[in-house]
């Protein structure tokens, strides 16, 4: 998953804004530094709201214009982001996703919707595609 942003220059520096997410950016000294740093916000922007019932938008495809650069999320938290989006649009609670997908507790589920612990093995990868056909992997790499 690959989210846009577009960076200016100023007189102290440079600062970058998600095209995609509204309030998610940084600044730093160095475009290494901002680079650095539009990583870094991105993955805490998106793993701040772990427990919410927002739903974020997904990358668009394709922004065209200067100073635009793509910005790759972490795996784990893509995955839990999208897995996370997907049951809430379907209205579903997480001990009812877990339910679906045949897992014995609520914890295991809760686990894979938490960045810090999304490590899904394939057979479970395979049994959440089964529930949620709709939801995009593609997107997690």
């Amino acid at each position: 998953m690959h989210y846009h942003f577009r960076i200016h220059t100023d007189k102290t520096g440079y600062w970058a804004e998600c095209i995609e997410l509204k309030g998610c950016m940084t600044q730093a000294d160095s475009k290494e530094e901002l680079n650095a740093n539009i990583h870094e916000a991105l993955n805490l922007y998106l793993n701040d709201n772990e427990d919410s019932k927002s739903i974020f938008p997904l990358p668009r495809k394709k922004i065209s214009g200067r100073n635009i650069v793509l910005a790759a999320v972490d795996p784990k938290i893509a995955f839990s982001q999208i897995l996370r989006m997907t049951r809430l649009k379907r209205g579903l609670s997480q001990k009812q996703a877990a339910s679906l997908i045949g897992m014995k507790n609520l914890y295991s589920y809760q686990r894979l919707e938490s960045p810090k612990s999304a490590n899904p093995a394939l057979s479970t990868i395979a049994r959440i595609k089964q529930v949620f056909p709709e939801l995009e992997l593609d997107q997690v790499v």
